[in-house]
């Protein structure tokens, strides 16, 4: 049974790594409890190619602490606003991204949100780092633990653990 919330990070523009570390100062000041994070990663842009290199992590939320899967979009998406994320191009640059990947075992689908996140099995830049933190957690609807998601995805772009200059 999964008890807390995950949480992708990732900023291609600018301080790519101050972004990273911003977001999870603004996550903290939202409230939410930051228990981990994983090792920082750069990472291949997928579907828009033409921009810079990502850098990319997870972080882990406690679960007792944490607001409803809404309320936790919303404070996500104000540490993004906050940062001066701008959503101008689909799949663009941008100074930071914040995705409600994992919250509890907890399924939805609306409007504004799904979780798990609809594409998380089918990403390198999502997996790599959350099997770092969870290899044996249990994607709460393919019933596949994140380690053997990483193995069986068909997302072959570079995801290289990043160490800073």
């Amino acid at each position: 049974m999964i008890q807390n919330a995950y949480v992708g990070l990732g900023s291609n523009l600018g301080d790519r790594a101050g972004y990273l570390l911003l977001a999870v100062r603004g996550m903290l000041d939202a409230g939410l409890d930051v228990i981990r994070l994983s090792s920082i990663y750069e990472t291949e842009p997928l579907e828009n190619e033409h921009q810079p290199a990502f850098l990319n992590m997870v972080a882990e939320l406690r679960g007792s602490t944490l607001p409803s899967p809404e309320q936790m979009l919303a404070r996500l998406l104000r540490v993004e606003y906050a940062l001066g994320r701008k959503r101008d191009v689909p799949m663009g640059p941008r100074t930071i991204d914040l995705d409600l990947l994992i919250f509890r075992d907890q399924r939805l689908a609306t409007e504004f949100l799904t979780v798990p996140h609809p594409r998380l099995h089918a990403r390198r830049f999502v997996l790599v780092p959350l099997n770092e933190l969870v290899p044996n957690l249990v994607h709460p609807v393919l019933g596949k633990p994140i380690r053997e998601l990483l193995s069986q995805t068909k997302d072959r772009s570079n995801v290289v653990r990043w160490a800073s200059t």
